[in-house]
């Protein structure tokens, strides 16, 4: 009997280990001299069904792959493919780092009327993703593209104001809408009279609205979330922006603390301001509405956003940002109402060595303040403060043969 038990359970453990053949591999695909993600490039395993694409942050994985030597293709529009070799070990998961070249062979011009879009296998009801490329292509107020200007395109979406002021969500209030800058929460995202959204339209780098059927997870507002996740700064070279209007004045200042290299840790930067022009233009462009001439109209306000952003060789990157957004209204002759956000933050993409999770998350501290002074009356200034810390992690799990 003792010999039978024996017996099957060296069968059952045998079974077990010619099962467990399959591993993964999963990396990431850059463009070889800005260290920049390859957004939606291609990667197969050559001689192979297994294919995938990467995502914004240039990420792939394929999982279920049979144990053995192989070589792993990625390639995308206007670059030159990278073949590399790779070992899918047994129940193991392989790291690998792409990078990509600009083609060299020159070709005629070639018109375009239509761009490429990330291929998914699950519909997601009521989700929309927004691009900065389609933010700037929508007709401009004032000549500075804005995110309100392109949520007011969007089914269901109505808002108040020359450009924004406060957005209603199929139907809902304005405070039932949750907005999201890089996993911080922020009260109140517009300026003054209505003219600009906080959020600078050159640090977009993607807009995820969603008008309903959200998770738990995305819980506190009943109406919609508008989630905003801002780019990295340059990798490769210091470089800058400055541009202006009628209604205010910007710049942007991004480049390297330490270069980007192959299969090496670069650290990057991006700083914008924005200030408003208004108490100055608007005493020619709109001395009609101005009850003094000399002072012009009484709004003013400012941004100022910074990022420092970590990448190690094996995917992992760390950024930290803060923020700080100022609206004032100042009439001498009836009160000053000012209101701020206030903020700061890390958020983080974990991937340990050989490890079968992934870790994202957030933690920061953010505020809201609002103040107003009437004459013969003390100031009262109101607060509402707010810790984040969201943590979360994905498994991938491996079939076995």
């Amino acid at each position: 009997m003792r010999n039978i038990l024996v017996s099957f359970l060296f069968i059952v453990l045998s079974i077990g280990v010619l099962e467990a053949q399959n591993g993964a591999v999963r990396g990431n695909v850059y463009e070889k001299e800005s260290g920049e993600p390859i957004i939606y490039g291609t990667v197969q395993i050559q001689g192979t069904k297994h294919a995938v694409m990467t995502d914004l942050d240039g990420f792939f994985m394929i999982p279920n792959v049979p144990a053995g030597d192989y070589k792993l293709v990625a390639s995308y529009v206007g670059y030159d493919s990278s073949v590399v070799d790779i070992k899918i070990k047994p129940d193991g998961i392989a790291y690998q780092a792409m990078y990509l070249a600009e083609s060299g062979v020159a070709l005629s011009e070639v018109n375009i009327s239509a761009e490429r879009e990330h291929a998914r296998t699950t519909v997601n009801i009521s989700q929309i993703a927004v691009s900065q490329r389609q933010i700037k292509a929508l007709p401009s107020v004032g000549g500075e593209p804005d995110i309100v200007q392109y949520l007011q395109v969007i089914p269901g979406i109505i808002s108040t104001g020359d450009q924004g002021g406060q957005i209603y969500i199929r139907g809902g209030s304005p405070i039932q809408n949750k907005i999201l800058l890089d996993g911080l929460n922020i009260f109140n995202p517009f300026h003054s009279i209505g003219f600009y959204s906080v959020f600078e339209t050159d640090l977009i780098k993607n807009v995820n609205v969603l008008t309903g059927g959200f998770g738990a997870e995305q819980g506190g507002r009943i109406s919609a979330v508008v989630d905003i996740t801002t780019r990295e700064g340059s990798k490769s070279r210091v470089h800058g922006s400055v541009s202006g209007g009628p209604f205010m004045i910007k710049g942007l200042v991004e480049g390297p603390l330490k270069k980007f290299t192959e299969g090496g840790t670069s650290v990057s930067y991006v700083l914008t301001a924005k200030k408003s022009l208004l108490e100055t233009t608007s005493k020619g462009l709109y001395s009609y509405a101005a009850d003094d001439k000399e002072v012009g109209l009484p709004f003013s306000f400012s941004d100022y956003y910074g990022k420092v952003s970590i990448n190690t060789s094996n995917g992992s990157r760390i950024n930290v940002f803060g923020f700080n957004y100022n609206d004032a209204y100042a009439n001498p002759l009836l009160a000053t109402i000012d209101w701020q956000n206030t903020g700061a933050g890390i958020n983080f993409h974990m991937i340990p060595a050989e490890s079968s999770i992934i870790v994202d998350g957030v933690v920061g501290y953010s505020t809201y303040t609002v103040g107003i002074g009437e004459q013969d009356t003390e100031p009262r200034r109101s607060d509402v403060d707010e810790l984040t810390a969201n943590i979360g992690f994905t498994f991938l799990v491996i079939k076995m043969r």
